[in-house]
C-alpha cells in the first residue's frame, strides 16, 4: 500500500508539474528498475537535502525522512510532496508521542536503513537501535529508566513479539511496547513460508537493497527450501531449474508487477 501510494503521487506530480523540476530525496522505493524509469522521465534523485535547489518540487520517499531534514526543507522555497508510507508516518508519530518526556527508544531494525533514520529522529529522549535480541541484551537496561520498544515497519513480527514478551515479563524494566510492524509485511512473510513448504524451489523477486525483500528470502531459506533472490528474469538460471517439479514465486513490496510477470512467464516456459 505504501509503495503504491508513493508511486501514484509521483506519477500525478509528473503529470501536473507544469515544467517545475522534480527531485527525490533518496530512492522513492528500493527498486533500481523503477528508479531508472523515473530518471528517464526527468526525475532527479539526490542523496542530501543540500542538493535540492530552491523553487523545485521534492518528493519525500515511502521510507520517510528525518524530522530535521523535513524542517530544513520547509524553511526554504521548496515545494514538498510527502509520499511517506502511512504506516511509517504513524510509527513516527507514535514514537514522538511516547518518548516525549523521559523514555528512551529501543528500536528493532537496520541501523543504516533510511526508514530507521527517520523513526529515531522522532525520539524525544535518546534511542538505541538493535538488530537482534543479543544486541539489546548487551546494551543493558537500567531499572530507573523508562523505555519504549518499537520496530522498523518491515521487521520480523514473530521475533519482535518474542523480544516484547521477554521485556514485559521483567519486573525490573519499565517498557511501553508500540506495535509498529506493518501487517502486510507479516502476512507476506507468513505466506512465503507457507508456500515454501509446498514447493521444491522458491524465487524471490525484488531489489537487492530492499530490506523486506531480503527478509522474504531469509524466511524461505530458514524454512529449508532452496531459494534464489533476483531482481529480473535475466538473473534467473532457468536451465538449472528444469529439474524442479514445483517452483514458488514471491516478491518484495516494492517490486513492480511487470518484473514479477516476466519471471512468471520465464518459469512457465520451462
Amino acid at each position: 500500500m505504501g509503495v503504491d501510494l508513493a508511486l501514484t503521487r509521483l506519477d500525478q506530480l509528473i503529470d501536473n508539474a507544469k515544467g517545475r523540476p522534480i527531485y527525490i530525496l533518496g530512492p522513492i522505493i528500493h527498486n533500481p528498475q523503477v528508479l531508472k524509469r523515473y530518471a528517464e522521465k526527468g526525475v532527479t534523485m539526490v542523496d542530501t537535502p543540500e542538493e535540492v535547489p530552491s523553487g523545485v518540487y521534492v518528493v519525500i520517499r515511502a521510507h520517510g525522512i528525518t524530522r530535521q531534514v523535513e524542517e530544513g526543507l520547509k524553511a526554504r522555497d521548496v515545494h514538498i510532496k510527502d509520499a511517506t508510507c502511512p504506516r511509517v508516518k504513524k510509527a513516527q508519530l507514535l514514537i514522538a508521542r511516547h518518548t516525549g518526556e523521559d523514555s528512551e527508544l529501543l528500536l528493532y531494525g537496520e541501523a543504516d536503513h533510511p526508514e530507521v533514520a527517520g523513526l529515531v529522529s522522532y525520539a524525544g529522549n535518546g534511542y538505541f537501535v538493535f538488530g537482534s535480541p543479543e544486541e539489546l541484551e548487551r546494551h543493558g537496561l537500567v531499572k530507573e529508566k523508562k523505555y519504549v520498544l518499537a520496530a522498523q515497519t518491515t521487521q520480523d513480527r514473530v521475533l519482535f513479539d518474542q523480544i516484547a514478551e521477554r521485556l514485559s515479563m521483567d519486573d525490573d524494566v519499565d517498557v511501553t511496547v508500540l506495535r509498529t510492524i506493518c501487517d502486510a509485511t507479516k502476512l507476506r512473510q507468513a505466506e512465503a513460508k507457507k508456500l515454501a513448504a509446498e514447493v521444491d524451489f522458491m524465487v524471490v523477486v525484488g531489489g537487492y537493497n530492499s530490506g523486506n525483500t531480503r527478509r522474504l528470502a531469509q524466511v524461505v531459506s530458514d524454512a529449508g527450501t532452496p531459494c534464489k533472490h533476483v531482481e529480473t528474469l535475466a538473473e534467473l538460471p532457468l536451465k538449472d531449474l528444469v529439474g524442479y517439479s514445483r517452483i514458488g514465486v514471491t516478491a518484495g513490496a516494492s517490486t513492480p508487477r511487470r518484473l514479477i510477470d516476466e519471471v512468471l512467464d520465464g518459469l512457465e516456459s520451462l
